[in-house]
């Protein structure tokens, strides 16, 4: 176990204003993606405005603004499904290191997918808008017949999906997380199923003398909602309620052992509950190339993990499948220096024991052997030896960047990964990546 001497260190300049503007976290990857999903659809609103083809309140123009509702519904739910998400990290690190490191430092970035599902959950919400404007302005002209059931819903949908959007503003959903995370669910659900009412019912309105069954099955929005609605139910279709050991080698931290013949993918999380309608946790697994199951690492940071620790349950509820995760991109580049503060010491544990890549530990925490045990200490310096691990309690807190930039040098490093709580996140990132060093950590977007 080494420690690097960070104090005389001195960071390169950072790029010219210009060229690091793309580094600050307001215009990060995850930002220009909802930038381009909202341009892209302020585009096709300019197109019908300028065409005058959708403002004439017929039926067809009723049937486009629906469409492009779902169309946004879909990309939003979609983006977020496990197996897709699995699928964008597998497609993004299929590339080999030998490709310009331009290239695939910005596909490292893939973890950002998020701002798909946001960006377009907006334009869902601004399109439903006008549907709705739409469909009261022909109800109440009689310009087509429109049921007051079929109004009256669209109301309903409009009024929760605003809450949701409301819920999920940054601040908002950072103070209030758990009501965050109950609207997103129980508003969500309740809008798939005012949906699926609103298109039954629209069905019928606009095309009274067609067969039911015909004119459901011609319909766009009938089979994107089938999509949706199946997207959002398989991964409770794998809800189950499973063993777990729970072991604490202190009052601040928890190691979970799991094995009920599910082995994950080193850089992927699981999603735990005590209580599977109420709450919801993901943390990173972390496997053992040689066993069976795997493991968790849980800190103390809040009301559920406290009483977790505390009371050690036999059981918890898990759902899905194994998601792909930031440090998933390791794979990406030639060598690679792991930024590790306290219990995020967790998601680096796989991708160290499993060692796809060259790479370098740095892990600051307080008292490791007391806080995490001398069998975790142990096992990390069994295939880090020379891992830079600061102690706070003995050195203080270190300067992160100066600290991550300077195990970068010593390393010879493509890229840093960086796993700490949001702020450390954001400063360690932003450090490095204006000064032209790839570097990434988790953005906190779910």
């Amino acid at each position: 176990m080494s420690s690097i001497d960070h104090s005389a260190v001195v960071l390169p300049e950072q790029k010219t204003w210009l060229r690091r503007i793309w580094s600050y976290p307001a215009l990060e990857h995850y930002y220009r993606l909802v930038i381009l999903v909202l341009c892209a659809n302020v585009m096709t609103l300019a197109y019908g405005v300028t065409t005058g083809a959708w403002f004439s309140a017929e039926g067809m123009a009723l049937q486009t603004f629906a469409n492009l509702v779902v169309l946004n519904l879909s990309i939003a739910v979609l983006v977020r499904q496990q197996y897709v998400i699995n699928l964008l990290f597998w497609l993004a690190t299929r590339i080999p290191t030998s490709w310009p490191l331009a290239i695939r430092w910005h596909l490292g970035k893939i973890y950002h997918h998020g701002g798909l599902h946001s960006g377009s959950a907006m334009a869902a919400t601004t399109w439903f808008a006008i549907f709705t404007g739409a469909l009261a302005y022909s109800y109440y002209h009689e310009l087509v017949f429109i049921s007051s059931r079929t109004l009256g819903i669209s109301y309903l949908i409009m009024a929760l999906l605003m809450l949701i959007v409301v819920m999920a503003l940054p601040n908002i959903r950072k103070k209030y997380h758990n009501a965050f995370e109950k609207t997103h669910r129980f508003g969500g659900w309740c809008v798939l199923v005012l949906f699926w009412a609103q298109t039954f019912c629209l069905a019928d309105d606009l095309n009274p003398q067609a067969s039911f069954s015909s004119s459901m099955l011609m319909s766009y929005s009938f089979w994107a909602l089938v999509i949706i609605t199946f997207s959002i139910l398989l991964p409770w279709l794998r809800l189950r309620r499973v063993p777990v050991e729970i072991v604490t080698p202190s009052s601040h931290v928890a190691l979970l052992k799991f094995d009920y013949g599910v082995t994950p993918f080193a850089g992927s999380s699981t999603a735990i509950s005590t209580n599977p309608l109420m709450e919801w946790h993901h943390f990173a697994n972390v496997p053992n190339p040689i066993e069976s199951g795997f493991r968790l690492t849980i800190s103390r940071a809040g009301d559920w993990t406290e009483k977790l620790i505390d009371s050690r349950p036999c059981y918890v509820w898990v759902k899905g499948i194994p998601t792909a995760g930031v440090a998933y991109i390791e794979v990406l580049f030639k060598r690679v220096v792991y930024i590790a503060t306290g219990s995020g010491i967790g998601p680096c544990l796989p991708h160290l024991l499993a060692k796809k890549v060259p790479m370098h530990l740095v892990w600051s925490t307080r008292t490791p052997r007391e806080t995490y045990g001398d069998e975790l200490v142990d096992e990390i310096l069994a295939v880090q030896p020379n891992a830079d691990i600061w102690d706070t309690t003995e050195k203080g807190k270190p300067d992160m960047v100066k600290l991550a930039y300077a195990a970068y040098k010593k390393f010879d490093a493509e890229a840093v990964i960086c796993i700490a709580n949001q702020k450390l996140t954001q400063q360690v990132v932003f450090g490095l990546e204006s000064r032209g060093i790839p570097a990434y950590g988790a953005i906190w977007d779910s």
